[in-house]
């Protein structure tokens, strides 16, 4: 009996019994021999990120082996020498060169471990517009460095956490390396832990430290603005007017006697040119400090600024006292600002003005039917008011969705007003 090679409908079959049909209508081709059976691409065996983990681990040993020997000789020279004038002085050196030791530890870790850290801040004698210090305030602030002397510490302590991470690195790459990531893994999450616990800075104290500069800033550019502001208004409006004025007084002194007339005509001019330049200083007094605000305080003079606004504006003041002349300024131009976006941008029918004082923050509250759609960098002024809080520690938020309401919410801390 002869065995016939071939599917259960007669068509031809290969050498293990599958269709030949079938594996070409699979691959497409023309069904060379080995085609199903072609292994998936080459892989390499580690991911880039595991590589970039055993490359940190297998650095550990020189980088700690100097900072090692740089901790030992600079704090043990130092520290003998004390008695010394160059003891100290040469400390500080040490300190500062730890300093950078850290920062080229950051780097690594940055770099290897993708750990994000914040370099601390400078030393107060080195940060830019300081103030230079005397010698003997530059070499305590570096003997106090924290930075530095952690550093140091991060040095001692590295010393056989490295010589171990190399050597276990190193075998499994040799012997156990289908495991070595898994390891690897663990011995790098410990590195990390190191060096966010030991080289970043005290996140709180220099998150501050940060606002703390960048507010001062804020204050110095805002009164320069403030000056210069002042500064053209004058210039260019009362100066000019009252320039004007003496000109026309002249000439009036000399027409005297010669056209008694036209003497008087060019005085009534210029007592109408008195009149505009008084009321151009009432006005540029009122934008540095309105009289009623020093005098009868935030109640009447947000009463004030909400009658010239050109929506029907409600104001509900409850204040136990009065707060600090600096907060209160701030409060009055704050709820000046957002009240003319309202009369310019809102399209509003009515508004309201609230403040309250909740614990030690005052609260301000200026609430619109209008639009909506206002946002802090739309070029309204909001930018500027969340700046100019943000310089005294206060908050500035804008709930504005398009259609309306808006409520814009500003938040100052409570200073009491001294002698109250």
């Amino acid at each position: 009996m002869t065995a016939r090679s071939g599917s259960p409908g007669g068509a031809p079959t290969n050498s293990i019994g599958f269709p030949t049909g079938s594996a070409d209508s699979l691959t497409g081709s023309a069904g060379s021999p080995g085609d199903d059976d072609r292994p998936p691409p080459v892989r390499p065996a580690y991911a880039p990120q595991t590589w970039r983990e055993i490359g940190y681990l297998l650095l550990n040993l020189p980088y700690v082996l100097m900072g090692f020997v740089y901790a030992v000789c600079t704090t043990a020279l130092g520290a003998a020498l004390s008695v010394t004038v160059i003891g100290v002085p040469l400390l500080v050196l040490g300190l500062a060169g730890a300093r950078g030791l850290g920062r080229a530890e950051r780097a690594r870790a940055r770099a290897l471990l993708g750990v994000r850290i914040d370099e601390p801040s400078p030393l107060n004698g080195r940060k830019r517009g300081h103030r230079p210090q005397g010698l003997l305030n530059r070499l305590w602030t570096g003997l106090k460095d924290p930075v530095a002397w952690r550093t140091v510490l991060f040095s001692f302590m590295r010393l056989p956490w490295g010589a171990v991470t190399f050597a276990v690195t190193l075998v499994g790459l040799l012997v156990f390396w289908p495991v070595l990531p898994y390891v690897a893994r663990a011995l790098a999450n410990a590195d990390r832990a190191m060096v966010r616990g030991l080289l970043s800075p005290s996140d709180e104290l220099e998150r501050r430290i940060a606002e703390l500069e960048s507010d001062r800033g804020v204050v110095v550019d805002t009164a320069a603005a403030d000056l210069r502001r002042i500064e053209r208004d004058l210039h260019d409006g009362a100066q000019a007017r009252l320039v004007a004025l003496a000109m026309g007084l002249g000439l009036a002194k000399e027409k005297l006697l010669e056209d008694p007339e036209a003497a008087a005509g060019m005085v009534d001019e210029a007592h109408g040119e008195v009149k505009l330049a008084l009321q151009e200083l009432r006005d540029l007094a009122r934008g540095i400090h309105p009289a009623v605000l020093t005098d009868r305080g935030l109640d009447a003079a947000l009463s004030a600024v909400a009658s010239r606004c050109t929506v029907p504006v409600v104001v509900n003041v409850d204040l136990p006292e009065r707060p600090a002349e600096a907060i209160e300024g701030i409060a009055y131009f704050t709820v000046s600002e957002l009240l003319q976006n309202v009369s310019k941008h809102s399209a509003a029918r009515a508004a309201s003005v609230d403040v309250w004082r909740t614990d030690d923050r005052l609260l301000i509250q200026v609430r619109d039917d209008g639009r909506g759609g206002a946002r802090p960098a739309g070029g309204t002024g909001m930018a500027g008011l969340a700046e100019r809080l943000g310089a005294v520690d206060g908050l500035f938020v804008c709930d504005s969705p398009p259609g309306g309401p808006t409520v814009v919410t500003a938040e100052l801390p409570w200073r009491r007003r001294p002698g109250a």
